[in-house]
């Protein structure tokens, strides 16, 4: 089951996770690139083709009408789109607090600045197709920028084998205020996104998850608009005492484990009782997982274990490897989370697992991958603002300060930088 390693070396563990991702190769770049010059040249008629060799529909408008997300939304049922809409509360109320207001000083007479924060003007959100479906991630892509103020959200989607769109993502989009839904999926959509069609607008950032020619995609029109992040394999990292429950431990590892074969779980703990205890819930629990092939292979490849000597210990290592998705299933947590330094998202206490997160408890689901919460963050509000300063300048004021002023300039080789000030002093 979960591979052990010493705790005397955990460079080990980070070198592990970092084997489970390599750069997207030149090939697929290489041909991303070609599909994102076609769209930027040809427009509409580039995302038909491609539509109808990738997805196999004949797509002639992309565009979504109310009349379909209408329809689509009463195909749902009436216990997903209540839970969903609890969920939408919560998100919401969160992501509240997480918003910052301009601000207005003044340092001195005649000098006043400031810093004003303002939505994007528009944003794309990338929704995945294919069997898996995730409205969730409507939810948590979208509520963000809403609460932020964006005036513009699209989401593009890729159209079903009937042309269609999802059911419980339409219900999401609409219930999350979704303004505009295109059915073009791939790297295309990436691309029109970016670069805009004849019928869709071009937007100032994409979001939202996606296979590996999306990443690409999103990786090569980075600049010309901005991007949430290249997300990796899922990860997932308990630590747990022996007061934790084994079977709820193993159950949560593999609610990562079941994402991708090459997501990470992982055990970090003070009892070699408790770890051996999970070992056989994880057997036990793999035999009637609906996604047991996935899974089993995610725990046997990537699958890890340390028993160290403290909590101390445990969360040491846990900044090392900067996981994604942190559990303290301990008994007392709060004291610690002071001494958690790198985590995308921190789950406390026996009761609370990472489900919770990625559903319904309010936290942000789309969070940094592969060691970035080192110097990333979870997706939230300030990802769909930017921020402009502002600096007011009184005559006495730079007549005040205007000689320090030159002296910088004249020492960087500026002039003109210095006579900009001289001659307001009346020095020129």
């Amino acid at each position: 089951m979960l591979s052990e390693i010493k705790a005397d070396n955990p460079k080990q563990l980070r070198a592990y996770l970092d084997s489970r991702t390599s750069d997207i190769s030149s090939d697929i770049l290489l041909k991303v690139n070609e599909i994102i010059k076609r769209v930027k040249q040809e427009g509409d008629a580039a995302l038909k083709d491609y539509t109808r060799q990738f997805d196999g529909v004949e797509i002639e408008n992309f565009r979504v009408s109310e009349k379909e997300i209408d329809d689509a939304c009463a195909l749902t049922d009436k216990k997903f789109r209540e839970a969903l809409t609890r969920a939408k509360d919560n998100i919401t109320a969160f992501h509240m607090a997480q918003k910052t207001n301009s601000y207005l000083m003044e340092r001195e007479p005649g000098v006043y600045l400031g810093q004003r924060v303002l939505p994007l003007a528009s944003v794309g959100i990338y929704v995945p197709g294919g069997r898996a479906q995730y409205p969730s991630s409507v939810l948590m892509n979208v509520i963000p920028a809403k609460v932020a103020g964006v005036k513009r959200i699209v989401m593009v989607t890729p159209p079903g084998k009937d042309g269609r769109l999802n059911p419980n993502i339409a219900f999401a989009a609409r219930l999350a205020g979704v303004c505009e839904i295109y059915k073009v999926g791939g790297a295309q959509a990436i691309a029109a996104l970016a670069w805009g069609t004849e019928s869709i607008a071009p937007v100032d950032k994409i979001t939202g998850p996606g296979n590996i020619f999306v990443a690409a995609a999103k990786k090569l029109v980075f600049g010309r608009v901005d991007i949430d992040m290249i997300a990796g394999p899922s990860e997932i990292l308990v630590i747990a005492d022996d007061g934790a429950d084994p079977a709820c431990c193993a159950a949560d590892l593999l609610s990562q484990a079941e994402h991708d074969p090459m997501a990470s779980a992982i055990l970090l703990t003070t009892s070699r009782s408790f770890l051996d205890h999970v070992n056989k819930e994880l057997k036990r629990q793999l035999e009637t997982l609906p996604k047991k092939e996935i899974a089993s292979a995610s725990i046997r490849d990537y699958g890890r274990s340390i028993v160290a000597e403290s909590l101390e210990q445990c969360i040491a290592y846990a900044n090392a490897i900067a996981p994604e998705h942190l559990e303290l299933m301990i008994k007392d947590p709060m004291p610690y989370l002071s001494q958690v330094k790198n985590a995308g998202s921190v789950f406390l206490g026996y009761d609370t697992c990472e489900p919770i997160g990625d559903y319904y408890g309010g936290t942000n689901h789309v969070l940094p991958t592969g060691g970035t919460a080192r110097f990333a963050s979870a997706l939230g509000v300030d990802a769909f603002v930017h921020r402009s300063c502002f600096l007011h300048y009184s005559k006495k004021a730079l007549q005040q300060d205007g000689d320090d002023i030159m002296i910088l300039a004249e020492e960087e080789q500026l002039e003109a930088h210095a006579r900009a000030v001289e001659v307001r002093n009346g020095k020129n």
